[in-house]
């Protein structure tokens, strides 16, 4: 399972991944001062490919959007008026298989990092913890799980939470 170590890596400081902040509908950043307080993100995919990947982000602030695209362990999250961007750290935890079933859970957590927003994100910034859940059926090769292969199904939900300052 390359691809679920790959993205746990990639979203679990965020994650999750961790992530994800807006702005309501019709603020400017101009139209006043900055607004701190704690968000909550939720990421979630069912795809066996990790891709898309939505997110809900509330708090503060409440919209939603998803992963527009990712470098190393820094997503770029889309929501309505603009984007930001989110540092994931390393994650740390556990996967385990179970040789019978072909069951694969991940338990990761980590921390992340908001910055880099555009549009009516512009100036936001931020940071927390982040925790990674992943339920997945690996494929079967010669009748064993294998890591190799995109998995037969997938749930993967990263939550995080911290302080933003938009």
């Amino acid at each position: 399972m390359k691809k679920i170590v790959f993205f746990t890596t990639v979203v679990t400081a965020a994650a999750a991944t961790a992530v994800w902040l807006a702005v309501p509908a019709g603020a400017s950043p101009a139209a006043g001062p900055a607004v701190t307080g704690t968000e909550h993100f939720q990421f979630m995919t069912t795809s066996t490919s990790f891709s898309p990947v939505s997110v809900i982000v509330f708090g503060v602030f409440t919209t939603a959007g998803r992963i527009s695209h990712t470098v190393g362990n820094v997503d770029t999250l889309a929501f309505p008026g603009g984007t930001f961007k989110i540092a994931h750290s390393k994650g740390i935890g556990s996967t385990t298989v179970n040789p019978k079933t072909c069951l694969v859970t991940t338990r990761q957590r980590g921390t992340y990092k908001v910055f880099g927003g555009t549009g009516k994100y512009a100036g936001i910034s931020g940071h927390g913890t982040a925790h990674l859940s992943i339920l997945a059926i690996a494929a079967r090769s010669r009748g064993k799980c294998t890591m190799t292969k995109p998995p037969l199904a997938l749930q993967l939900i990263v939550r995080q939470s911290g302080p933003v300052t938009q």
